[in-house]
């Protein structure tokens, strides 16, 4: 099948619900989201089973991408802050994937995910989500950088960018005071990153009621999962590289 055919199961999976649908190679949507509870405990098995039903609902799909809540390295997740790292550590979700769907698949960090869905490809562009917790991704000319579990990074004393931000902490404080936060921590962001664009994403970001710069953005969360599609396209760029250099280096 030629790769301009290729459907994609592209899937999010969240702390409160987990989503998927069928992307061209392009990006464009060919089915509606589909969409469950994420369940409680959230057990790799137990997600691997809503998505394995959430899947059946699709006719036919090629490959596999996911977006997942953590840190994820070669397909194996590291940590699972708002899922629970002690029962996802190690785990190879991208295998277990393959075995179950019977399709090669991808797996990054969602922030990483909805990243290559939303940066233009121009100069050091940022991207954060704010939700259950606090995403992060920053692409250089539309190439993803190695990712950083922004997440973990403390902001005061006692609280890192999840404690401070995340949705608990929302319902905790408040619209007001929580808008007083996500002045600070994009303060913070601009500063380290000296970013040429930051697009903010998530269930959340439509909650920032003050000014922003003319280099952010509000997005629709539901375009991350273009992600998806772009995903393979970034990996396929990866390959030929590596193919090139290794027939370089055995010239």
């Amino acid at each position: 099948m030629e790769e301009s055919n290729e459907k994609i199961l592209a899937i999010d999976i969240g702390g409160s619900h987990i989503k998927a649908t069928i992307l061209n190679n392009k990006g464009v949507f060919l089915q509606k989201y589909e969409r469950e509870n994420t369940p409680k405990p959230t057990t790799p098995s137990s997600v691997l089973n809503v998505i394995a039903s959430i899947a059946k609902r699709f006719p036919e799909y090629d490959k596999i991408s996911v977006g997942f809540p953590g840190y994820v390295k070669g397909g194996i997740v590291k940590t699972a802050p708002r899922l629970g790292t002690d029962l996802w550590r190690n785990y190879d979700l991208a295998k277990s994937l393959q075995i179950i769907l019977g399709k090669p698949a991808l797996v990054i960090n969602d922030a990483d995910l909805q990243g290559i869905a939303l940066a233009s490809g121009k100069g050091v562009e940022m991207v954060i989500t704010l939700g259950t917790g606090f995403g992060s991704a920053v692409l250089r000319d539309g190439i993803l950088l190695p990712h950083l579990e922004m997440s973990q990074h403390p902001v005061t004393k006692s609280k890192n960018y999840n404690a401070y931000v995340g949705e608990e902490a929302l319902q905790k404080i408040g619209k007001k005071k929580w808008n007083k936060r996500m002045k600070k921590i994009i303060c913070i962001l601009k500063t380290v990153f000296n970013y040429d664009h930051l697009y903010i994403s998530g269930g959340n970001a439509e909650l920032i009621s003050f000014k922003l710069d003319k280099n952010i953005t509000l997005d629709n969360n539901k375009d991350g999962i273009k992600g998806g599609a772009f995903l393979w396209n970034q990996n396929k760029m990866d390959l030929d590289e590596k193919i090139t250099a290794h027939l370089i280096e055995g010239h």
